[in-house]
């Protein structure tokens, strides 16, 4: 049964929430007041994981992005890549993290078959930092993406939510710091979410961004690897790239490929939209994997061809992204 939804798009890419805990509080993420955690036994297992993984593998997902929350949070985590890398027709697994803990974890991650890492880096400023993430860990983060490039992943991404009046102001600062290092820098338009207070004068549209950087830099496109999301440009001299994503000014729906499994086992396939279908008492009633991949198929169904418009988002009952997984 292959994953197509009703307007014909394959899905090859699972993004799996593996806990909905995270160690920061964004508050583009996290609403102010802060969110309950989800009771253990809400929450699936590694086990429980892996299965879902393994069929939807089997039905042409090629990638698996783990998320969170914060990923890394999550115990036994290299247990799971080390099965997930192991699974028949799977070419790319990757993982976002917020790269706190990534001193302690990057080479284990590596060593476990992870293949690439994206980590979430919303400025380059100490007390920024403490006001976006309300801890004080630049200092942890930095060194955590010194330790993934030592770690040697084939591909290591900086996401950076860009927020009009909050952190524009250091897009060069950015660019900069990718001059000497192999890093890519994703500039990633500021979404609306339950509790993170999103408003139109926040939102800065990616061409505005990228006439900012025009006016500085010779930015040359570049054929990226995720050319459905993410617009790349290369600057002679430096050793990282920049790209930019538009969810919200120029969306790429048309071409999206993405299921998203979140921590307490619903199938969701639009981030922005709130319908999701859970699979965990199924899968713990003993539903066969055909039974399971029927649900899949029917989260699929009901998918849209475009998310809501902008002007809509803020009033949906959606999660919050750090319920969802990103």
């Amino acid at each position: 049964m292959p994953l197509v939804d009703r307007f014909s798009r394959r899905h090859n890419y699972l993004r799996i929430a593996v806990t909905d805990r995270c160690n920061l509080r964004c508050v583009y993420c996290m609403p102010a007041q802060g969110i309950e955690w989800k009771p253990r036994a809400e929450i699936l297992t590694l086990e429980e994981i892996l299965r879902i993984a393994q069929i939807l593998t089997e039905e042409g997902v090629s990638k698996i992005r783990l998320t969170g929350g914060e990923p890394t949070v999550r115990a036994n985590l290299c247990w799971l890549i080390r099965e997930l890398a192991q699974l028949d027709g799977l070419q790319t697994l990757a993982m976002t993290t917020n790269g706190i803990t990534l001193t302690e974890h990057a080479a284990a991650l590596k060593a476990a078959g992870l293949h690439r890492l994206n980590i979430s880096l919303d400025t380059l400023r100490r007390e920024r930092f403490q006001d976006i993430t309300m801890r004080d860990g630049l200092h942890r983060v930095l060194a955590g993406i010194d330790a993934a490039l030592k770690a040697g992943f084939e591909l290591i991404k900086l996401n950076v939510v860009i927020i009009n009046g909050l952190n524009d102001d250091e897009c060069f600062d950015f660019v900069e710091f990718v001059r000497a290092r192999p890093l890519h820098i994703r500039f990633i338009e500021f979404m609306p979410f339950p509790g993170n207070n999103w408003s139109r004068n926040q939102y800065l549209p990616w061409r505005q961004l990228l006439e900012r950087l025009s006016a500085r830099y010779d930015l040359m496109p570049t054929d990226a690897s995720d050319t459905s999301v993410a617009r790349g440009f290369a600057i002679p001299g430096y050793a990282g790239t920049v790209s930019f994503i538009s969810p919200l000014s120029e969306e790429f729906c048309a071409n999206c490929n993405r299921l998203r499994l979140t921590a307490d086992g619903s199938i969701k396939s639009c981030l922005l939209y709130p319908a999701e279908l859970n699979l965990r008492e199924q899968l713990r009633a003993g539903v066969g994997d055909e039974g399971l991949l029927k649900l899949i198929q029917t989260a699929l169904n009901e998918k849209h061809f475009a998310h809501p418009q902008e002007c809509a988002l803020p009033a949906l009952e959606n999660r919050c992204m750090s319920h969802i997984g990103g």
